[in-house]
């Protein structure tokens, strides 16, 4: 699979789920491209460059979101 198509399917399963969860690890991410971590983590970078994708770090966890998403949006300045 081509990493556009890589790219497209995490946004369309983190849109799908986002009604239920805003914020995802990179484990859920890495098996939503089926791929090594290694390889996942180059991509799901890229889409944090693109902003496509938006970090958000609690301090010792780091997550992943749609930008904008999520109860704390707004508060952290996202939108």
């Amino acid at each position: 699979m081509a990493d556009e198509e890589i790219k497209q399917k995490i946004l369309d399963e983190l849109k799908a789920k986002s009604k239920n969860k805003s914020k995802f690890y990179f484990s859920d991410l890495q098996k939503m491209t089926g791929m090594k971590p290694r390889e996942a983590k180059k991509i799901i970078n890229v889409m944090v460059t693109d902003g496509d994708l938006v970090y958000w770090s609690s301090g010792s966890t780091t997550m992943y979101s749609l930008p904008g998403a999520g109860k704390q949006s707004a508060a952290e300045g996202e939108d």
